[in-house]
């Protein structure tokens, strides 16, 4: 197995980065997060990585860190979890808000996932939920109810991601409850980033 590459960022595509090692040019397939990360051609990066070996294919996955990878090996291991779709799970969701959303059994959160159908979801939250331990990621506070999965709903009909959207959503001040003044907060906060 590649634990770790280090290299200079070549390219970008829709769903990976190019990876400069030296002598070799490596197509590594990453969640949302780091293709959304404002790295410029030539800076430095460093991935945590997983080889997945296939018949007729290698494709190397990268990661910010050991435990997003921990969470991605942990994912394919749920019957019918392949690389593709626990990859669309960890670009839709923070670690700390799939971590929360499977300890506290809420399979709609991980439904939200492009690709991912209420039934895998409910298969990861039942695989997973006696195995968060081994990923040493402690959970956000879920974007809770009803309410705020219609204000990331909302996000998302004008543009923005699932990430960025649940980001903000945990962000927001508890007592403000109306969904105007909380898409107002969440629209100035993402103004500012």
């Amino acid at each position: 197995m590649i634990h770790a590459i280090r290299g200079r960022l070549r390219g970008r595509g829709r769903q990976y980065m190019v990876v400069d090692i030296g002598p070799l040019d490596l197509v590594v397939h990453v969640p949302a997060s780091l293709l959304e990360a404002e790295w410029d051609i030539g800076d430095a990066v460093e991935l945590f990585t997983y080889l997945h070996v296939r018949e007729n294919e290698w494709t190397l996955y990268g990661f910010e860190s050991q435990e997003q990878r921990r969470l991605f090996e942990l994912l394919l291991e749920v019957n019918g979890i392949g690389p593709r779709l626990a990859l669309s799970i960890l670009s839709s969701f923070s670690p700390e808000v799939l971590v929360s959303a499977i300890a506290q059994g809420n399979a709609d959160v991980i439904a939200r996932a492009p690709g991912v159908g209420h039934k895998a979801a409910q298969r990861v939250v039942l695989h997973l939920q006696d195995k968060l331990e081994l990923v040493g990621i402690a959970g956000a506070e879920l974007a809770g109810g009803e309410a705020d999965a219609e204000l990331v709903e909302a996000l998302r009909s004008l543009g923005y991601n699932v990430v960025e959207a649940q980001r903000v959503v945990q962000m927001l001040p508890k007592d403000v409850t109306d969904l105007e003044e909380r898409l107002r907060l969440a629209l100035m906060q993402l103004g500012r980033s």
